[in-house]
């Protein structure tokens, strides 16, 4: 899998991770939690890392941490949870017990999820990292409404990673927080790459353009993807899923050469017309 650095350490991280709204929030139904189990499989033999994840996601972050500690593979992952409540003492519970639920001792990312409270809580995030109780602090939002917020946050405060909402049908972070953050030193995570399957619904019927094959997309999915992936502001996508074959058909997007800017145009271009 295709790597990009994290700008403020330098570290490597894959492309392509895995988002868990709806997805990871199951039971104990034996058949959920295998198809979980084989999506995370298939990320980590594949070279992907990161998990992301949030309290707000009902049973996911217990869901992960049962399944990575069955695996024996926490150190194959990357894990990125949120924080997602009001008040100093009630953020720093909060993380607390995603740590007790994700079984881990230290958090590679914590994120302020939809930026809520965010001045309380980025305080705390910042002592948390000093004493090694977290590795990494970022930002979240989910709506083109906050974009300016988030540019303006990372613009003054000290931030490792910043996420937000883009696709190929909702473009206008490359405008709005993109440059902020590779001015910055920001690593951006997407979230929302699919559209929640919408993107699906506008070219159910309808043949890959030969666009596809000279970008190596085999696939709906890997087209817009692989879209998303070759702006160079983009750290990692991470679409949800529990379907082990939806995990397969977007893993194809994070290898091989990358779409270029006039790809990318075209690509844009095609959408635009549908």
């Amino acid at each position: 899998m295709l790597t990009r650095r994290i700008p403020a350490t330098g570290e490597p991280i894959p492309v392509l991770g895995i988002g868990t709204w709806q997805s990871f929030d199951i039971g104990h139904d034996p058949a959920e939690r295998s198809a979980c189990a084989e999506v995370l499989r298939r990320l980590f033999r594949a070279g992907g890392r990161l998990i992301d994840t949030s309290p707000m996601y009902g049973r996911a972050e217990s869901v992960i941490g049962d399944l990575l500690t069955a695996m024996r593979a926490r150190e194959r992952a990357f894990i990125a949870t949120k924080v997602w409540t009001k008040g100093r003492e009630d953020g720093i519970e909060q993380i607390r017990r995603s740590a007790t639920l994700l079984r881990t001792e230290t958090i590679d990312l914590v994120q302020v999820h939809n930026l809520l409270d965010w001045r309380t809580h980025l305080p705390t995030l910042r002592r948390m990292k000093e004493d090694g109780r977290i590795r990494y602090i970022g930002v979240t939002h989910y709506t083109t409404a906050a974009l300016g917020d988030l540019a303006e946050i990372i613009a003054r405060e000290a931030i490792d990673f910043v996420q937000c909402a883009y696709s190929i049908a909702t473009r206008a972070a490359e405008h709005h927080l993109f440059p902020v953050a590779a001015d910055r030193g920001v690593a951006v995570i997407v979230n929302r790459p699919l559209e929640d399957g919408g993107l699906f619904e506008k070219t159910r019927g309808r043949p890959l353009p030969p666009l596809a094959a000279e970008i190596g997309a085999g696939n709906w999915s890997q087209f817009f993807l692989r879209f998303i992936l070759s702006h160079p502001a983009v750290t990692c996508v991470i679409p949800a899923t529990r379907d082990p074959q939806h995990m397969t058909d977007n893993l194809g997007a994070a290898e091989g050469p990358l779409p270029d800017a006039r790809q990318r145009a075209e690509m844009a271009r095609y959408w635009d017309t549908l």
